[in-house]
């Protein structure tokens, strides 16, 4: 990897919060702003549909269907964030739903459960779908993972294109698995 190249991607995994280390022992809040931080960097490398943002100004919509500290660190990290220039709104998933006017949807691993009907109901249209669900089963089109310690994240091509989502090549590079790259 060329110096350049090295640099660009340290400061990308720095932009991201990649290199927020969450040890074993630490309350469960710290794992969830590391994983909103990233959810809310992860819209500035995505490419919407032109439509599917909506009119200048109104604000990039993050789902969070989670528990009450899930979504209180959301709410917390979206506050300072923006997408775009666009201000960032987290809005509460009680259920297995997919509301329209969403962006993107979080779904915690204690509602894997519902996870399966919200990615279904998302497939083909212009929500990114980020989980943090067993690698080994269905997973959103981003997948949070942990390995020694750090949060990681794979990404799950083929379903982001099917919604006519693009993923920056910036994201892709830091990614631990891409899933589809052809």
């Amino acid at each position: 990897m060329t110096a350049p190249l090295l640099a660009r991607r340290t400061l990308l995994l720095a932009a991201l919060g990649a290199a927020s280390p969450v040890r074993a022992g630490e309350e469960e809040s710290v794992e969830y702003q590391v994983k909103a931080a990233f959810v809310c960097k992860f819209g500035n490398y995505i490419e919407w549909p032109p439509k599917a943002m909506g009119a200048a100004g109104e604000p990039f919509r993050i789902g969070v269907l989670g528990s009450e500290l899930v979504q209180e660190e959301f709410r917390r990290t979206a506050a300072a964030a923006s997408v775009g220039g666009r201000p960032v709104e987290v809005r509460r998933l009680a259920r297995a739903e997919l509301p329209e006017g969403l962006h993107a949807v979080f779904i915690a691993r204690a509602m894997a459960a519902q996870a399966a009907a919200i990615i279904a109901a998302a497939r083909g249209r212009p929500v990114l779908t980020v989980t943090e669900l067993d690698p080994g089963g269905a997973t959103g089109m981003i997948n949070f993972v942990l390995v020694d310690d750090k949060v990681r994240f794979d990404i799950l091509l083929p379903s982001a294109t099917q919604s006519g989502l693009k993923i920056s090549v910036r994201l892709l590079g830091v990614a631990r698995r891409v899933e589809g790259r052809s």
